[in-house]
């Protein structure tokens, strides 16, 4: 059996025709910058995040960093986040000109560990942006109370989380603001780079619309240097369509990830993120961490399986970040989580016997 760690031609198939009608329009107007269907999808997307406002840009990346900005974050500033993540939700922290403060993960979890927020938190600590990791949520409501004792603005970077809920409420609606990703591989994923930024604060919408659109609020009147970071148009129609799909390819992702934990339970070499009680992750990468991983994986190769690895090198180690001083041992979760993570397939096509091929495959392997 051949088992792909994604298959988004069967998904783009199963929605050709729901696609193509729905492109047709942007075609016919030809309003492919800042289109009609940009504040459809904007409306739809805000909706289905529980919040008043949703501001589409060009990708997930460029997201944290208007957000950023509108909430004020600049030189001098520290914003605390953690090292298992992919640069995309650090790179612009740097633009900004404020400074990384990682912070070490929960070993159950692999989300920030919210003891370990408060030792790193010094008077120029201005946020947190909490990374709700592989689809699972944070402990909003620890990092909340944080936050509020220290007078810290909270930024969720939800990439990976589009329907996650943390005690019945959808994630996104927690902080001030929140980012997310529709790169094509995610659980919502147009047919390029695209991102979002969401609030509830109609001023910082506002702020986020203008830095996206050249700093301006007419054609040629730009109140200050803004960027070209807007969501296309046709993505904005592709989204829109895959958006009225999501819910349900979220509940199919949940059900693969239940079929795979009821496989591996009782197998001490398996270990699956967990979910504690009252988290609902959407189950964006399915992972384990397992020993000799790149044996296992190999393993898994030979019997057609696709596997993924996120993240194989913190960032605290990475040549980019050597600047920032950290040495290896200094987030001693997150380090040996990269060592042993391994993401298996899990996407809402995959079939029931496509999951038991996998966990058979896997148990095999790890012995």
């Amino acid at each position: 059996m051949q088992v792909p760690f994604l298959d988004l031609p069967q998904q783009t198939e199963n929605l050709r025709a729901e696609l193509q009608e729905a492109m047709e329009p942007v075609l016919k107007r030809c309003d492919f910058v800042g289109g009609e269907a940009v504040q459809q999808f904007e409306k739809a997307f805000a909706e289905f995040c529980g919040v008043k406002y949703a501001v589409g840009v060009s990708n997930g990346t460029d997201a944290i960093y208007l957000a950023l900005r509108a909430m004020g974050i600049g030189p001098g500033d520290e914003v605390i986040t953690v090292p298992n993540t992919f640069i995309g939700t650090t790179a612009p922290i740097s633009r900004t000109g404020a400074r990384i403060r990682f912070v070490d993960v929960n070993p159950l979890t692999l989300n920030i560990d919210v003891q370990n927020i408060e030792k790193a938190i010094t008077p120029n600590t201005r946020a947190i942006v909490p990374v709700h990791l592989y689809g699972q949520p944070a402990d909003m409501q620890s990092i909340l109370q944080t936050a509020r004792e220290h007078d810290l603005l909270i930024l969720e970077d939800a990439a990976q989380a589009h329907g996650a809920r943390y005690r019945q409420k959808t994630v996104g609606g927690f902080g001030r603001m929140a980012c997310f990703s529709f790169y094509p591989g995610k659980n919502l994923g147009a047919f390029g780079d695209a991102g979002a930024v969401v609030t509830n604060d109609e001023a910082l919408a506002e702020k986020v619309r203008i830095l996206r659109d050249a700093g301006r609020i007419s054609k040629y009147e730009h109140i200050e240097e803004g960027y070209n970071h807007r969501l296309d148009t046709l993505q904005a129609a592709v989204l829109t369509v895959k958006l009225r799909h999501l819910s349900e390819w979220n509940r199919r992702r949940r059900d693969i990830a239940a079929r795979y934990h009821a496989h591996f339970e009782g197998h001490e070499a398996i270990r699956p993120v967990a979910e504690p009680d009252g988290f609902e992750g959407v189950y964006h990468l399915y992972v384990v961490q397992v020993p000799q991983r790149e044996r296992v994986r190999r393993h898994l190769a030979d019997a057609g399986i696709q596997t993924g690895i996120h993240y194989p090198i913190p960032l605290h180690l990475q040549p980019a970040y050597r600047y920032l001083g950290y040495q290896p041992g200094d987030f001693p979760v997150a380090e040996e989580a990269a060592k042993n993570v391994l993401s298996l397939p899990i996407f809402p096509e995959m079939t029931d016997e496509m999951v038991d091929y996998v966990a058979e495959k896997l148990i095999r392997a790890v012995g």
